[in-house]
């Protein structure tokens, strides 16, 4: 019998995306699967829509708003399944998104979570910010991709279409085992939102679990590209999660330098916001570090601890990609890592 799949897409406030966008998860192909709205405590209509309209779709009710992390976290509590697709209420899916996926996972038992290709629902010729062709991770923590470096997203003309081993794999359509996802407690919940994906994938690679990228799946993401520079509590998570996780997933002796010299890259990245006068992305950087000292010496114990001996990671790169991109001018994934696109 086929593994049964449940695509879980959390929702709040997201009605407009529900409605646009729901008819496509409804049309999946692949069978067995069951579709569920998560609500986090929405606001809006969203859920008198889908009594009214998709009735057949079953709905959990979160008391709360719990964030990405938090709500996920308590929703698939209760949904029973071999997999779950963490799915962005803004994401359009094609018909037979998810049989290429779940093919690959269940030809290899040691595959713990896939995305699939992602590209930009606006301009459906480009890679999407989150997760692109899959996600990778330089050597002092920033997340890169197949396809977007920064804030640069490449044209996709089919050179990232080879199916991966990744470092990360996007939290918009997170293909995962519900098995793993349970074993690992999943998601790291005072993540809230932002970077909990990443944090979740390096847990699982470091007990031996790969993360996959399968290009044959594409999906298209509304997203909202680069963090929004006024945006402060976005920006804050932004930066407070990023120290968060590598403090939790780095081998100690590599936290000992690393952390403290991303503390003065992102003092350097405030300083150069405030003097363009984005004085709101200076300050979020600021609050960003004092909540990660407060984490660090009153927080951390409630986070779950991997094994962090020194690990074989895939998609990790062992240079600085904000050196290759900035200094060096380099502007795509192929020149990142220097081969011809």
């Amino acid at each position: 019998m086929p593994a049964k799949v449940s695509v879980v897409i959390l929702n709040f406030n997201g009605r407009k995306y529900l409605e646009q966008f729901l008819p496509s998860v409804l049309a999946s192909t692949y069978s067995p699967v069951e579709v569920v709205v998560a609500d986090n405590a929405s606001t809006d209509d969203s859920l008198a829509f889908l009594n009214d309209h998709y009735p057949q779709v079953r709905q959990i009710l979160l008391i709360r708003n719990y964030g990405y992390a938090g709500g996920y976290n308590q929703a698939l509590k209760q949904v029973d399944s071999d997999y779950y697709v963490l799915l962005n209420s803004d994401v359009e899916v094609t018909p037979g998104w998810i049989d290429p996926v779940i093919a690959l996972m269940e030809n290899d038992l040691s595959i713990g979570a896939c995305q699939p290709k992602i590209l930009d629902f606006n301009r459906r010729d480009h890679f999407e910010y989150a997760g692109a062709s899959g996600g990778w991770m330089d050597c002092l923590g920033y997340p890169f991709a197949r396809g977007r470096i920064f804030d640069i997203c490449e044209q996709d003309h089919g050179q990232y279409d080879d199916v991966q081993k990744i470092f990360w794999a996007s939290g918009a359509a997170l293909f995962v085992r519900a098995s793993l996802y349970h074993s690992l407690n999943g998601l790291d919940t005072y993540f809230f939102a932002h970077m909990e994906e990443i944090d979740f994938c390096w847990r699982m690679q470091l007990i031996n679990y790969g993360i996959y990228v399968c290009p044959d799946s594409v999906v298209y993401h509304v997203g909202g590209g680069t963090l929004p520079k006024g945006n402060e509590r976005k920006v804050f998570l932004n930066f407070r999660n990023n120290m968060i996780m590598l403090a939790k997933n780095l081998p100690r002796r590599q936290s000992f330098w690393k952390i403290p010299l991303r503390v003065i890259m992102d003092i350097i990245s405030a300083w150069k916001s405030l003097f363009a006068g984005e004085a709101v992305y200076f300050f979020a950087i600021l609050e960003a570090h004092l909540a990660f000292v407060k984490w660090l010496f009153f927080m951390q114990g409630r986070s779950i601890f991997p094994s962090r001996r020194k690990a074989r990671l895939s998609g990790w790169y062992r240079h600085s990609v904000a050196w290759k991109h900035f200094v060096r001018g380099k502007k795509t994934f192929a020149e990142i890592m220097g081969v011809k696109s």
